[in-house]
């Protein structure tokens, strides 16, 4: 296995992890990649680790440029296992290596991992490290998306090393992001949307300190390296972190027991549909949240529709609901659906939900006893086309 010159002497020693499917509940179908780099310089550093099972691999890329025991400096941008799995083998093999983190860092670390005999000296924003021909800067980024995140900047190369701002989770056999545009977006909006959400306040934060580096290649920690689509990219979080929408927009998600909510969301979708909204429609029986979530970041409508079980809504919905609260969508405009037996209103749970996150929800929730008739459903629609304004 041998490193990747991303940049004259700098290397992409990380791992395709072609197999995960799965990661915290979200979905990945594509798999990802778990980036780390090397810059060869009077101090050889190492930007970042990987997933533990795959420590041999990178430790193999390395040692396709350099032997591991030579490394010098280690920069952690970020304590979660995936990125630092590696790093107590790392940090075994340069025994004379020095590890650089945020001091919220040095103490995950030392929650994961036995640092005792471990080089550490914790970093500030502004703070630099000289290696040689090359001069690396810090700056914090705490809840993008852990307490300890942080990114590094190398200014002559102008390279942003972010760790997991601007990833995806997408294996390719591309390391840049020349090609295949459409899914590397898809996917770092999914990320975004799944990961990266609950924090936008931060995230502004991030470009702010951004906006006034040199920048031509962003190398995250996850999916491609961007060097030809860097405006792009820059443009989508900033709209992403502000909780913006296309006007245009809508998703309906439900989930039905016998047919009578299926129809009901089939008659919304089609109410807002000839409105002239685009409407994604997607049943909670096959549609994994994950990607539902993928499909609501740039929505600004949202309708939500279940039938009653027992005295509330189907555990699919409930579930649903409770994974999107946690993400904190804001700006939306939802509307809330269901058939019921001999229990209506169930859906005001929904409804309460996403008015705890301040969402409008112009229209009362409708429900209609059992089967559809031809009346409750043009009633339905009618209520649907009121919602869009």
């Amino acid at each position: 296995m041998k490193a990747v010159e991303i940049k004259p002497g700098i290397y992409w020693v990380g791992v395709k992890d072609w197999n995960l499917r799965e990661f915290h509940g979200y979905s990945t179908s594509r798999g990802s990649t778990y980036n780390a780099y090397l810059i060869m310089d009077e101090k050889v550093t190492l930007i970042d680790g990987v997933k533990a099972p795959f420590t041999d691999l990178m430790m193999q890329k390395i040692a396709s440029v350099i032997d591991p025991a030579k490394i010098d400096v280690v920069i952690c941008n970020h304590v979660e296992m995936d990125h630092s799995g590696a790093l107590p083998a790392v940090m075994e093999k340069a025994k004379n290596a020095t590890m650089y983190c945020p001091a919220a860092g040095e103490r995950g670390l030392g929650l994961h991992y036995d640092t005792s005999s471990w080089k550490i000296q914790t970093v500030k924003t502004g703070d630099t490290l000289n290696i040689g021909k090359h001069t690396l800067s810090f700056t914090l980024m705490p809840m993008v998306h852990w307490p300890d995140s942080m990114m590094t900047y190398m200014a002559d190369e102008k390279i942003l090393f972010p760790n997991d701002a601007f990833g995806q989770h997408y294996a390719s056999d591309e390391i840049f992001d020349d090609e295949n545009l459409d899914i590397i977006m898809d996917e770092a909006k999914k990320y975004y949307g799944n990961i990266v959400m609950p924090y936008g306040a931060q995230v502004q934060k991030v470009l702010e300190a951004a906006s006034s580096l040199d920048i031509e290649t962003i190398a995250p920690s996850h999916g491609v390296i961007w060097r030809k689509h860097i405006p792009e990219i820059v443009a989508k979080y900033v709209k992403w972190s502000s909780y913006g929408h296309d006007e245009d927009r809508a998703v309906v998600v439900y989930d039905s027991m016998w047919g009578s909510t299926e129809q009901m969301a089939r008659t919304v979708a089609s109410a807002w549909g000839e409105k002239g909204l685009k409407v994604k429609i997607c049943s909670l029986k096959y549609a994994h949240i994950s990607d539902v979530i993928n499909d609501i970041v740039e929505a600004k409508y949202v309708a939500f529709g279940s039938p009653t079980l027992n005295s509330g809504i189907l555990p699919t919905m409930s579930g649903f609901v409770s994974y999107m609260k946690g993400l904190g969508f804001k700006n939306k405009t939802a509307f809330c659906f269901g058939s019921y037996g001999w229990k209506k209103g169930v859906m005001s749970e929904v409804e309460d939900v996403v008015k705890t996150l301040g969402w409008s929800v112009p229209e009362p929730c409708v429900s209609i006893n059992y089967r559809p008739t031809e009346q409750s459903l043009s009633e339905l629609k009618a209520a649907a086309e009121r919602v869009i304004k």
